[in-house]
């Protein structure tokens, strides 16, 4: 495993932007719950601290479903799912980064694991 490196992201329209420390060799989860499977993410979980929004906090909408554990945030202007903020099951705060919003990052090169969020 290699140590996490220092990439940008955000939205499509440039109004959410943040950085984030992650291993782009990890594998990134791909979900198949109601959500994820629609949107099509790629997530990789990573605490809070090594996630940092640099702008757009005021362009962001919250939606929660089900349990409501996780805020599924998106910008208002252009709807893209950048990203998404929870809690561990430990009790730890947790960013879900969507891998493919990150600059210059081949999504298909990047490793990944299929979780049935379906059965949850």
């Amino acid at each position: 495993m290699a140590e996490p490196t220092l990439h940008h992201g955000g939205c499509h329209c440039g109004a959410v932007r943040y950085h984030v420390e992650l291993d782009l060799e990890s594998k990134a989860i791909a979900c198949n719950c109601s959500i994820c499977g629609r949107s099509g993410s790629l997530l990789q979980f990573v605490p809070e601290a090594k996630f940092t929004l640099e702008k757009g906090d005021d362009q962001l909408t919250d939606y929660q479903f089900n349990r409501r554990h996780i805020h599924h945030v998106f910008c208002k202007t252009c709807g893209i799912k950048s990203f998404a903020r929870g809690t561990s099951p430990t009790g730890d705060k947790m960013v879900a980064v969507n891998v493919r919003c990150l600059d210059d990052v081949d999504v298909f090169t990047q490793p990944t694991q299929q979780y049935d969020g379906k059965k949850l």
